[in-house]
């Protein structure tokens, strides 16, 4: 069946450089000397450490347990001893520091032993939510969210269709696309796991780009027989964004606000669907995932199954890293990754990418020029916004016209910044206009609680006062002039 599918506004059609390390099998690292897990591998609440210093500890046993209902625990990826418990740089655009769990592996990797769930459609589905959360399932494409709180009940929305994300449309990474050749049938089977969570929804669509021919084949062959329906994107950056995939497929535009469950629409990512199947069918928790590893800067580079909180010189040492040769460090894709300034960062489950850039695949920022008005980023821009607008509201701080504008529906995806031919780095001015949003939303909300908490201090003060003065009125003696003396009428008489 040939779908019809709808094209997006904008987009980009930069060079792809995926031949690099797409047409070699995913290989296996070798064990670092030591392990940082952090804490918070997710969006939501860090989990709390429960292993103190000098624990031995097994592959797959909790060492931090979720801090309540929007929380995920965190797994050892191997045995060995804990040696430290403290901040550590982290992988984040912030360079900021955050807990981790330091583990040295002792090279046996012995494991605890987990059962999973088989003939799952056989199991109550409050069972199935149960393990993904104990395993540690978090969106592994880039988001985080926890996996478990994603496929809760949506309130009266059914959902209709289930979107398995195989788009991969940024350069150089090709992480999803060696895991839907090698692991098709994983996939297929975790996308069924979700089409029984979800109720069986209408369509259950694997969504892949049409320059991945060998993934779509490897699927096509491993969907056989199955409700599973692979749909063929045309190559085109940013279809695989949640909002463009949907508006593709589905021919809706989520609005500001929204969730794509509100449109009665799931997306999965293809690495978090093989970690569904492999949390269910297997009970195995996620403690290590496959990472692209490419750029000039790399004797190999490749697709490499990498323990979780293995460091990132480790990771660039054992494919043979160039620094001499390399301009930058990535973590992610060339469009929204971040720069890595320090190499002691680990991977961890949203870790995709990490490219080692020579000058000539990421030369130097250009000196940015006046903007022109020559609307480029607007015919770029997925999101039929108006870059050049917001750049200016940006650069002033007017916060009322951004968020008229829209700011906040901005994706982040670099389509303005790589079409503008002044050089300014818009995304920059965007993202530093958003936090200045979110900073002011954030004063008026404790401005606002504060307001209340005075008004209600005040309200009690008064009715205090009111109390303590009825409770005088109540205790006072009646004057002679409230009470008057009765004349004695047997002295009249």
């Amino acid at each position: 069946m040939t779908r019809k599918l709808k094209s997006i506004a904008g987009g980009i059609h930069p060079p792809q450089h995926k031949l690099l390390s797409s047409e070699t099998p995913i290989s296996v690292l070798p064990f670092p000397n030591r392990l940082i897990l952090p804490v918070s591998q997710h969006i939501g609440t860090p989990a709390h450490p429960i292993v103190g210093l000098g624990e031995t500890v097994l592959a797959n046993q909790v060492i931090a347990e979720a801090d309540g209902g929007f929380s995920l625990p965190v797994h050892a990826s191997t045995s060995g001893s804990v040696t430290n418990i403290s901040s550590h740089p982290v992988p984040h655009a912030s360079n900021l520091d955050a807990l981790c769990i330091t583990i040295e592996p002792d090279g046996e990797h012995r494991e605890l032993e987990r059962e999973g769930l088989l003939n799952f459609r056989e199991q109550p589905k409050e069972s199935l939510l149960a393990k993904i959360r104990d395993c540690g399932i978090a969106g592994m494409g880039g988001a985080g969210f926890p996996t478990e709180l994603k496929l809760n009940p949506r309130g009266a929305v059914k959902i209709h269709t289930l979107i398995i994300n195989g788009a991969e449309c940024e350069p150089y990474i090709t992480a999803d696309d060696r895991l839907m050749r090698e692991n098709a049938a994983d996939i297929v089977t975790g996308a069924a796991i979700l089409n029984y969570l979800l109720d069986d929804p209408e369509n259950c669509l694997l969504a892949v780009e049409d320059n991945k021919p060998e993934a779509i084949a490897a699927l096509r062959q491993a969907a056989q027989g199955t409700p599973v329906e692979i749909v063929e994107l045309p190559t085109k950056y940013p279809s695989g964004g949640e909002k463009q995939l949907i508006e593709i497929i589905c021919g809706e535009q989520l609005p500001l606000g929204k969730l794509p469950a509100d449109l009665g629409i799931l997306v999965q990512n293809i690495t978090t669907t093989g970690a569904i199947y492999r949390a269910v069918t297997h009970g195995k928790p996620v403690f290590a995932r496959v990472v692209t590893v490419s750029g000039g800067g790399v004797e190999r580079p490749g697709n490499y199954k990498v323990l979780l909180g293995t460091p990132v010189d480790h990771l660039l040492k054992t494919i043979g890293y160039r620094p001499d040769d390399t301009a930058r460090l990535v973590m992610g894709g060339p469009m929204m990754g971040f720069t890595i300034s320090d190499t002691r960062v680990p991977i961890i489950k949203t870790s995709n990418c990490v490219l080692a850039l020579t000058a000539e695949e990421a030369p130097a920022p250009k000196a940015a020029n006046p903007c022109i008005r020559c609307g480029k980023c607007a015919q770029a821009c997925p999101m039929q916004l108006l870059p050049q607008q917001l750049y200016w509201y940006a650069r002033g701080h007017n916060h009322e016209q951004l968020q008229q504008h829209h700011l906040m529906d901005c994706i982040e995806c670099g389509c303005c910044s790589y079409s503008c031919t002044s050089n300014i780095p818009l995304v920059h001015y965007f993202r530093s206009a958003k936090g200045e949003l979110r900073a002011a939303e954030e004063e008026r909300l404790l401005m606002e609680r504060a307001k209340q908490r005075q008004q209600a201090r005040t309200a009690r003060q008064q009715a205090l006062q009111a109390e303590r003065e009825a409770k005088r009125n109540s205790r006072r003696k009646p004057s002679p002039a409230e009470h008057p003396a009765v004349p004695d009428t047997a002295d009249q008489s």
